[in-house]
C-alpha cells in the first residue's frame, strides 16, 4: 500500500510525502503506482519549475518514497503552488477512492 501524507499549514499545502509500493500488480505493470506517481511527480515539477518555489525534494525508488517540502515562496509563488498542489490533492483523492485497498491518504493540518 502507498501512504500519501499531505501536510498543510495555515490552509496551504506545504508538504507531500508518499511511502511504499501500492502492491496492485508486479513492478512495471502496476497501473495504480504509475497513475499516482504521475499525478504527484507532475505536481512536484509544477512547484519547482513553474512556480519556482524553494523546496526540498527527495525520492528513493527502492523504498517507493517521494517527499516534497516547500521551504519558501513569496505571495505569487505561494498562490501558484496552492493551485498546483490542490489540483494534485484532487487527483490523489480520486485515485484513492477507486483504489482504496492500495492507497491511503492522510491530510494533516498545521504541520511544523
Amino acid at each position: 500500500m502507498t501512504k500519501v501524507i499531505v501536510g498543510k499549514k495555515e490552509g496551504h499545502i506545504v508538504s507531500v510525502d508518499c511511502k511504499g509500493h501500492s502492491g496492485y500488480a508486479p513492478e512495471g505493470e502496476d497501473i495504480v503506482c504509475a497513475a499516482l506517481s504521475a499525478v504527484v511527480q507532475t505536481a512536484v515539477l509544477g512547484v519547482l519549475r513553474v512556480a519556482g518555489a524553494k523546496a526540498d525534494y527527495r525520492t528513493d525508488e527502492d523504498k517507493g518514497s517521494l517527499k516534497l517540502t516547500i521551504k519558501e515562496a513569496d505571495e505569487e509563488k505561494r498562490r501558484e503552488c496552492d493551485i498546483i498542489l490542490e489540483t494534485m490533492l484532487l487527483g490523489v483523492k480520486d485515485l484513492q477512492k477507486g483504489f482504496s485497498a492500495f492507497i491511503k491518504l492522510e491530510v494533516k493540518d498545521d504541520v511544523y
